[in-house]
């Protein structure tokens, strides 16, 4: 993955100090391995966008829609962005900020099932021997 430019970086941190309140209440509940022990990071510079989350283990992102996500364009950009993701081997999962207010715990259940089949897929196994 190529490395985030000083900006990209700057921008970076400001998000995680410019927190929406659906990132703030999610980030709660993945911060410090509390999500099944998997590791995620806040507004992660992942060239040329930032991640809401990121799990790296799992090459996993989190992200959370706000309104501007649901128009034609949103979408498209949206469409764009998660295919960018994809052929660099990251999976994306979106989330409304609807869905962090009105359904939290499937929220944290879908994120954690697909961290738990990444872990379970790579996992070393006779079948499927990783060298």
């Amino acid at each position: 993955m190529p490395r985030a430019t000083r900006d990209q970086r700057d921008f970076a941190q400001h998000l995680r100090h410019d927190q929406t309140d659906c990132e703030r209440r999610l980030w709660h509940h993945l911060r410090n391995r509390q999500l099944g022990g998997f590791k995620f990071r806040r507004q992660y510079p992942c060239p040329p966008y930032v991640l809401d989350f990121y799990c790296a283990d799992c090459r996993l992102a989190v992200e959370l829609d706000g309104g501007q996500h649901y128009d034609d364009e949103g979408r498209a950009k949206d469409r764009v962005r998660s295919e960018f993701l994809a052929s660099r081997g990251i999976r994306v999962i979106r989330f409304g900020n609807h869905d962090v207010l009105g359904n939290f715990e499937t929220v944290l259940e879908v994120i954690f099932e697909a961290c738990r089949e990444f872990a379970h897929s790579s996992a070393p196994s006779a079948s499927n021997p990783r060298t």
